[in-house]
């Protein structure tokens, strides 16, 4: 920061482009206060021209620092920002214009060209997240109390810090949505806790439940959305935040304890000797999530070069993108699985019991099978003609024409159907699907179902929760007091002889992949994955329905369980969340909460 105000003069702008987790605006306060200069900040959105004007003015006369945040929310005033600083006549040497930016297409690229810039990346790794925290703190703030849980706790605080930002990297294993974290919560974190000790009564101690609630709900949790993501930082806060945390054998991770210390230099020399790079148990994750991380962004590398590709059919030699398309199109219609006769599906849906909530629930699914077979057999076959010359080629078969060579999924079918990594993945599914419907349509409901297979799996455990009531209203039941439930077989699919036992009722399914953990079969329970292998097969499950009403229930053994989210997709949002599935354990269930165990229907 200092080199860039050295560098800067009244006349050339200093530009910060946002990433996420980091705002420059303390650093920047920071170093006018040393140079006793005002920084005067004003945050652009609609409006805010007339203030930032004025401010502006002043700050010419007076050698004051202006702050304008967020400008891609007020690209209009650039273009008279850059006009008043480069050609005002009379201007205070003292000027600087400071302005923060996220990255925006039509941001001025002549005030980019003569302005200095810089980013502000949040620091990778613990060593570097501490040394940044402690170098922004004053040895009078870490004096402020004489109590002596307060250096410990303000560590523990910097740790959280660093580990909540550090997760993120790792994707859906570490958050399922990418929260920007940044140092306002830890400063905010840091006032709660300088607080909570100052009103505390010595005899009690510290109220773990609330400073535990404060930091896990509100301080850091009031930007979490997502409910796994609120319960993954409420383990955190459990794990970390105790009386246990003052002895002298506590220790975050291996290697990784409270230091003993009076000053903030104390503290620096302690993180100093912390290692450089960190393994992901740090984080409460496996070490194989570094292997998920590398590959992540080595996708991410690949995906933008596939994107910035020209899109021209090129004038030398080898087959054109129009042929390569064209084949392909003609091979994929050839295998694409015939339509389903409306007249034949009633007909087999009327001998299978047309009301049974099963078979209400397949009609929908054939219904939307149906939309996207009609869809894609009408792409392929218009793409053909279009380029054969015969039909004009649209902006939907042009986007068709570029997926389908870059091997992704034409918008137009990706619209009504599922996400996948390739083109061939997804026709891969696409037939699978097919064939799952079409054999429980006409050879009878198969004894155990490919979940992935279905466009909406919440519909399949709700029609068989319907069915198991249904079965059961001789003893009362009732559909608002059932539940669902769930052993783990020691079967794989192809052990799968008949249905689930009568008497129980329920299904059997199958495809599921656990991420974050290994699988035990011969004592049906969670292990720890093995090195470098990221999925492990579940066997087949056994999901079945309960009353909470009745008196035997068999989740009374919560205690050694861990409630497992199951998602459609390596992508874990609300979205592709189905539901959860009870996995026995020996370790405490917090211990798979922090490694983000998940079960996935697809693993691509």
């Amino acid at each position: 920061m200092e080199g860039m105000w050295a560098e800067s003069d009244s006349r050339t702008l200093l530009v910060c482009f946002l990433s996420m987790g980091s705002d420059p605006t303390e650093n920047i306060e920071r170093l006018a206060k040393s140079k006793n200069v005002p920084c005067r900040a004003i945050s652009m959105g609609q409006g805010q021209e007339v203030h930032a004007r004025r401010l502006l003015n002043q700050s010419m006369q007076d050698g004051g620092w202006v702050l304008l945040q967020n400008c891609h929310l007020g690209l209009d005033f650039m273009d008279e920002l850059l006009d008043t600083i480069t050609t005002a006549e009379s201007m205070n040497e003292g000027l600087r214009t400071w302005i923060t930016t996220e990255v925006h297409p039509k941001f001025p690229i002549n005030l980019l060209q003569s302005s200095i810039k810089f980013t502000n990346e949040p620091p990778q790794g613990v060593k570097a997240g501490l040394k940044r925290t402690y170098s922004s703190i004053t040895q009078e703030q870490l004096e402020i109390s004489n109590m002596p849980q307060w250096k410990p706790l303000l560590y523990a605080v910097g740790f959280l810090h660093t580990t909540v930002q550090e997760r993120r990297k790792f994707g859906p294993l570490g958050w399922n949505i990418p929260y920007e974290f940044n140092q306002a919560d830890f400063t905010a974190s840091m006032q709660f806790v300088q607080n909570h000790l100052d009103e505390m009564d010595i005899k009690r101690g510290v109220n773990w439940n609330c400073m535990r609630y404060m930091l896990g709900e509100v301080q850091y949790g009031g930007r979490v959305t997502d409910d796994l993501d609120k319960q993954l930082l409420n383990t955190f806060a459990r794990v970390w935040f105790g009386e246990y945390m003052f002895s002298d054998k506590f220790c975050f991770y291996k290697g990784y304890s409270i230091p003993q210390g009076k000053t903030v230099q104390d503290y620096l020399q302690y993180i100093e000797m912390l290692p450089l790079v960190d393994t992901p148990e740090v984080f409460g994750l496996h070490s194989n999530a570094d292997i998920t991380y590398q590959t992540n962004m080595a996708n991410e590398t690949l995906s933008t070069i596939v994107n910035i590709q020209p899109k021209d059919s090129g004038g030398g030699g080898g087959e054109t993108r129009e042929s390569v398309v064209q084949r392909l199109a003609t091979e994929m219609l050839e295998k694409l699985p015939s339509d389903y006769i409306p007249h034949e599906v009633k007909a087999r849906l009327q001998k299978m019991g047309a009301i049974q909530p099963m078979n209400i629930f397949l009609r929908q699914e054939i219904d939307r099978m149906q939309r996207v077979l009609t869809r894609v057999r009408n792409t392929l076959t218009d793409l053909k003609l279009a380029i054969d010359g015969t039909i004009i080629m649209s902006e939907d078969l042009r986007d068709a024409l570029d997926n389908m060579y870059d091997a992704r999924i034409p918008k137009l079918w990706f619209k009504i159907s599922w996400e996948s990594a390739t083109l061939g993945f997804w026709f891969t599914e696409l037939l699978e699907r097919n064939q799952q419907f079409h054999s429980w349509l006409f050879d009878g409901r198969p004894n155990q179902f490919w979940m992935t297979g279905f466009f909406n799996p919440q519909g399949f455990l709700t029609a068989m929760r319907q069915e198991t009531t249904r079965m059961n209203l001789t003893k009362g039941w009732a559909l608002d007091s059932v539940i669902l439930h769930n052993d783990v077989t020691r079967m794989m699919k192809e052990d799968v002889t008949g249905p689930p036992p009568a008497d129980v009722g329920g299904v059997y399914i199958y495809g599921l992949f656990l991420e974050g953990a290994g699988w035990d079969r011969r004592n049906a329970k969670l292990i720890e994955s093995s090195p470098k292998v990221l999925f492990t097969s579940l066997p087949v499950a056994h999901v079945y329905a309960i009353s909470t009403t009745s008196p035997a229930d068999p989740r009374k053994q919560l205690g050694s369980l861990y409630s497992c989210p199951v998602y459609k997709k390596p992508r874990r949002t609300d979205l592709t969340y189905i539901f959860a599935l009870y996995l026995k354990t020996v370790q405490n269930p917090d211990h798979w909460t922090l490694r983000g165990v998940a079960l996935l229907c697809d693993s691509k």
